[in-house]
């Protein structure tokens, strides 16, 4: 079926049914906004964009198989145009950054969705980005503490399980440079110990469980 040309063209890619029904019931009573097509998955995602190339994408970030950062990396990299608004629990996690640096147009928090939504879409259809003030900041601040690649590989190996002279021995550092990369971790993710660190991490998108 056709949709008026007019209206604003919406696909909601969430793992959570209940929330793409949330936005389907905000969205469709609206005159100038219609959802087109919904994807449970990135990788459906990627291919209901394919097939209905909507003018906005409502992207959830943590979805299985392929998350929602990939998806958006890859529709980007296929579709440069596309507009894509980031949904996430985690206010300026690493994955929102990682999306945004990646051309995203503008980030929600799902808990604020009834408030933003509607505002969010309508300015990013017009080619307006929405990124709160404290977040954008983050993006261009080259003192922001981020983990160094290295410390990132220490860290998705301690979630993995891996002692100091394991991970040593896997990335070909001394034991000495793990400690230090193991305490600069620490520090950055405000980290009580080595367990904690690896909940802020994944809960921030830093690593992935194998």
């Amino acid at each position: 079926m056709s949709v008026d040309p007019r209206l604003i063209r919406i696909l909601t890619a969430d793992d959570h049914p209940l929330l793409r029904k949330g936005i389907e019931t905000l969205v469709n009573v609206e005159p100038d906004m219609k959802l087109v097509a919904e994807a449970s998955s990135g990788q459906e995602a990627i291919e209901q964009f394919r097939q209905h190339r909507p003018d906005v994408i409502l992207m959830d970030l943590q979805m299985p198989g392929v998350n929602g950062v990939s998806a958006t990396e890859r529709i980007l990299s296929e579709f440069p145009d596309a507009r894509i608004v980031i949904l996430t629990t985690y206010a300026g996690d690493a994955q929102v950054l990682r999306a945004l640096k990646s051309g995203a147009k503008a980030y929600i928090l799902k808990r604020q969705l009834h408030r933003e939504l509607l505002e969010t879409i309508r300015a990013v259809h017009v080619g307006r980005k929405h990124i709160p003030s404290d977040l954008a900041a983050e993006l261009v601040d080259p003192a922001r503490n981020d983990l160094t690649p290295r410390e990132v590989d220490v860290l998705q190996l301690i979630a993995a399980g891996s002692a100091n002279k394991q991970i040593a021995d896997q990335l070909s550092i001394g034991e000495g440079s793990v400690k230090s990369h193991v305490a600069n971790i620490l520090s950055k993710l405000g980290a009580n110990d080595r367990a904690h660190a690896v909940v802020i991490g994944l809960k921030r998108g830093i690593i992935e469980l194998a």
